[in-house]
């Protein structure tokens, strides 16, 4: 068997920079969440099509990784990928929580990505698996290179590594799922005139442990906090002092 680790991660910051082509832009500092991850398994077995166990709850055409497997055959014309999983199914253990703010399904598609890439000896580099993960949804870049932690922007294709202390991290996850094109329609439509570039400038040079300690207030850091205050209401009495909010939710974290 084949198995490889699909991390979580969180947004230390998140500011939404403009809107082009139907998509918004950002800059954000992505970070990995050391201890709270998927795990991704090829397992032998004769299959007759692309075989995925471990997500039930999600339609087959509808799964990260299976558009991550349609994405790589289509792009690479290499039968090779298609034989080895009509002797392979794909196994998943999910242990990061849905629409949650984590990246969980982007992860998986992303390490499933990386784990073809290998042995399938399909000889890609990183920055063009990474091209190729951004046309199925934005923070796969960020899983592909992989790095702890990172600079993100433009449409989350620029991804530039950030050399930091690893940190640790206390996650508060509700029994609430934020679904992440809700939210940036609401953003859209009442936050996207009152973004202010000049008063986030500079933050992606400074190290997280000192963003968080600086700017406290999570509606400050999190351009997607406010959005998804409006899309789910039952947010507001959950937030707690000293917490912090990741991606578009639900998901709240707080140095250990």
């Amino acid at each position: 068997m084949y198995s490889i680790k699909a991390h979580a991660k969180v947004n230390i910051f998140l500011k939404i920079t403009g809107h082009k082509d139907g998509y918004h832009t950002l800059i954000s500092r992505f970070v990995r969440v050391e201890d709270l991850y998927d795990t991704i398994v090829f397992k032998p077995c004769k299959c007759d099509t692309f075989t995925i166990e471990g997500c039930n709850d999600v339609l087959l055409e509808s799964n990260t990784i299976y558009k991550a497997y349609k994405a790589l055959s289509e792009q690479t014309n290499n039968l090779d990928i298609v034989n080895f999983f009509h002797e392979h199914k794909v196994v998943v253990t999910k242990r990061i929580p849905s629409q949650a703010g984590l990246g969980g399904g982007s992860s998986d598609a992303a390490a499933f990505m990386r784990l073809v890439n290998e042995v399938c000896n399909l000889q890609i580099d990183t920055k063009e698996l990474a091209q190729i993960g951004s046309t199925i949804g934005a923070d796969l870049p960020f899983f592909i290179y992989n790095y702890p932690s990172a600079n993100v922007s433009g449409f989350g294709e620029m991804v530039e590594p950030f050399e930091e202390e690893i940190l640790s991290l206390e996650l508060y996850t509700p029994n609430i799922g934020c679904n992440t094109a809700v939210v940036y329609k609401d953003f859209k439509k009442y936050l996207l005139q009152n973004i202010a570039i000049s008063s986030f400038f500079g933050w992606e040079k400074l190290d997280s442990k000192t963003i968080l300690k600086t700017v406290q207030n999570p509606v400050v850091l999190n351009d997607l906090y406010a959005a998804s205050l409006i899309s789910y209401p039952s947010l507001k009495k959950l937030g707690k002092k000293g917490w912090f909010f990741s991606g578009s939710g639900s998901t709240f974290f707080r140095l250990k």
